[in-house]
């Protein structure tokens, strides 16, 4: 922290490096701006590990950085050593507060860089984006078991013009979540799974959310995940928006269905194989129909027992472009509540 310190304050640009070895840093590392100029964080060949005791950790975080613009974080391992969380397994319910630390929490961060990182076995959340702008993360590696729990690989809130590409994530968590406030948000050439897809948060949780606006998901595969790509609210939710959200040529293997709820949203060029006979699902609720849905060039398939995939759509009725496999069948609102879809 000293050496940070000094590199903020001094002429720009400046750096702060780990070299390589094998760290133990606690309980908290708080990296404060705002710099002179433009910083790096290089650890290159460096292993940096958290205690595997949750006692140390009296708050939610770990390593943090806040208020640097023009930030550039290199190389490194970060390791949470989340066994003994996920043990405790303290939040396992939507409902609760989390209060222990993700690996890395960038807060009130600008244009800046994150690249050739890897965060492994965090006890939550991986890499935590909060009130950032006009960012970037590349070659990013996310490890930890699919038994891992509460370990959303990047969790994007509050935050714009974030864009991620060529990235590994392998998790027991959402891939990539995007909480209420994130706007323009590109997502490219990244493989997910194990884990649960890309996803929002749950929508409509709080009095007051910020809209999710502008996801574009784009040339990403999903592999062995929970679920594919899923817009999720609760049943009785506040009242948000969520809109311009976009996934387009995503390949998915041995994926699970996707429960989404939907607005504006276009589902295209989604190919591969399915874990189970319901290969796709658009549910969405009378009182708050989905509008502008478009579903085109769909080719998922099953090879299990029952005879081949199949597709629902409740309450909502998708613009269909292209061949679409398995074809779309149209679901009324009182068999979806039957069969619990909504």
């Amino acid at each position: 922290m000293d050496a940070w310190k000094e590199a903020c304050v001094g002429p720009p640009p400046s750096s702060v490096l780990f070299p390589p070895g094998i760290y133990i840093v606690f309980p908290r590392v708080d990296l404060k701006g705002p710099c002179k100029g433009p910083i790096e964080f290089k650890a290159t060949g460096a292993t940096i590990m958290a205690p595997p005791a949750l006692e140390p950790f009296k708050t939610a975080s770990w390593i943090k950085f806040m208020n640097v613009d023009k930030l550039t974080m290199t190389g490194g391992t970060y390791d949470g050593q989340g066994q003994a969380a996920w043990k405790a397994n303290k939040c396992p319910e939507y409902t609760k507060k989390c209060e222990l630390p993700p690996n890395i929490r960038w807060s009130n961060i600008t244009n800046s860089l994150v690249k050739d990182v890897t965060s492994a076995n965090s006890k939550y959340i991986h890499m935590h984006i909060l009130k950032c702008a006009n960012s970037s993360l590349d070659h990013v590696t996310i490890d930890a078991p699919g038994t891992s729990v509460n370990t959303k690989g990047i969790h994007i809130k509050e935050s714009s013009g974030i864009n991620i590409t060529n990235t590994n994530i392998k998790t027991g968590d959402a891939c990539i979540s995007f909480g209420y406030g994130s706007k323009n948000v590109h997502v490219e050439k990244v493989t997910c799974g194990p884990g649960r897809g890309f996803s929002t948060a749950i929508l409509g949780t709080y009095e007051i959310e910020a809209p999710i606006a502008g996801i574009w998901i784009k040339n990403c595969t999903i592999t062995d995940a929970l679920n594919g790509v899923m817009i999720q609210s609760l049943f009785d939710s506040k009242t948000t928006t969520a809109s311009d959200m976009h996934f387009d040529d995503i390949i998915m293997n041995n994926g699970f269905p996707s429960r989404v709820k939907i607005s504006n949203v276009s589902f295209r060029n989604i190919r591969g194989s399915s874990s189970t006979k319901e290969a796709m699902r658009l549910a969405c609720s009378s009182w708050e129909p989905c509008v502008n849905v478009e579903v085109a060039d769909i080719n998922l398939t099953f090879t299990g027992p029952g005879g081949p995939a199949t597709s629902v759509c409740c309450v909502v009725e998708p613009k269909v472009v292209g061949k679409v496999v398995p074809p779309i069948r149209m679901v009324d609102e009182s068999e979806c509540l039957n069969k619990g879809y909504l």
